[in-house]
């Protein structure tokens, strides 16, 4: 299984950004998509996830600015990054949980995309 995420770069502040992850090697029907990212220095935050059924969480820092979304016909997810905070720079990591919601904690993490910004 691997895990694509691209579209990452840098944008000034108050600007947006999408990411995208693609996944190949099985199909994301059924299974839990996150974002989780990782500000240099600093630990692992998950920000946003969506269930097998398209439920969505966010963490409480990018609530009402940043929006996941699944596409099970194109096998991958996205997130779309609006009104970008420089605490929002960062190394973003796509996720694929094996159970229909993020709380299944066995996932397997795709290759990192690097977000900066710029005031």
């Amino acid at each position: 299984v691997q895990l694509q995420a691209s579209g990452g770069g840098s944008v000034k502040a108050g600007g947006s950004l999408r990411l995208s992850c693609v996944v190949s090697g099985t199909k994301i029907d059924g299974l839990a998509v996150s974002w989780v990212r990782q500000p240099i220095g600093q630990q692992h935050e998950e920000v946003a996830g969506i269930s097998s059924i398209g439920t969505t969480k966010y963490a409480d820092s990018v609530k009402g600015r940043f929006t996941i979304a699944r596409d099970n016909a194109e096998n991958a997810a996205h997130l779309q990054m609006n009104n970008v905070k420089a605490e929002d720079a960062g190394a973003y990591y796509c996720t694929l949980h094996w159970g229909p919601t993020t709380t299944t904690g066995r996932r397997v993490f795709g290759r990192g995309t690097l977000v900066t910004v710029s005031s």
